[in-house]
């Protein structure tokens, strides 16, 4: 991986960071995704989990020693990739609440 490609990874993961971080603290969602999501919180830990893949695969991305070494770590970034995925589109279903039957 060249380093212009992993300083721009980089960056990408810092902006992704930052709004999953405003997802947590704040339940702030940027605009674009404010119709498609339902629990901002999950959104949130989505988006951190897609930060530290990529961040994880960019640093194994660029080590040149190691070849087994930065073939699992970038396997790990990709698992979490998938689940950062995973997560945010739980975020973005339904709540899912019964209603109750009135008893009568």
């Amino acid at each position: 991986m060249r380093l212009y490609l992993g300083i721009s990874v980089i960056l990408l993961a810092l902006l992704i960071a930052a709004s999953g971080v405003a997802a947590l603290t704040r339940g702030w969602v940027l605009p674009t995704g404010r119709k498609h999501v339902t629990r901002p919180r999950l959104y949130g830990w989505g988006q951190l989990v897609v930060a530290v893949a990529l961040c994880c695969q960019v640093t194994f991305g660029l080590m040149t020693i190691g070849f087994a070494s930065r073939q699992w770590g970038t396997l790990t970034g990709s698992v979490l990739m998938v689940t950062g995925v995973l997560v945010i589109a739980m975020s973005q279903r339904a709540a899912g609440r019964r209603q109750r039957r009135s008893a009568q």
